[in-house]
């Protein structure tokens, strides 16, 4: 199987296969996917919870929405794929403000949800 086809493969899953699959690959080679590749999210320091602690204080963070904007139409869309819930409850979710999209994610994870759901038009924070 060429790498084209892979990819092609990859583009048709949808968020949660994605999800899987990353865990999968981790398990079965033994690696984790917040730590291939470093990204400049650490600006995003929603916590100041000890600077001098390094990378360690923030391993892990919390995508939360402050605002659902004016397209929660899109914003419940991108919820249901990022988390994989029903529509009622993540209709729930952008309901009630703020509120909890995804907890204990790394910080390519969570940069991730955040693009997604700012294109969507939702206003979101990382702790």
């Amino acid at each position: 199987m060429a790498k084209e086809d892979i990819l092609q493969q990859i583009e048709e899953m949808s968020v949660k296969d994605l999800a899987e699959l990353v865990e999968m690959i981790e398990e079965r080679f033994n690696v984790s996917a917040a730590m291939a590749a470093p990204v400049a999210v650490a600006v995003a320091p929603a916590d100041g919870d000890g600077e001098g602690a390094g990378g360690a204080a923030a391993s892990t963070y919390k995508v939360v929405m402050t605002s659902a904007g004016q397209k929660k139409i899109q914003v419940i869309k991108e919820i249901k794929e990022i988390t994989g819930m029903g529509l009622k409850e993540c209709k729930e979710l952008a309901d009630k403000i703020p509120a909890t999209i995804k907890e204990n994610v790394g910080a390519d994870e969570a940069a991730s949800i955040k693009e997604k759901l700012e294109a969507a038009g939702a206003d979101i924070e990382l702790q």
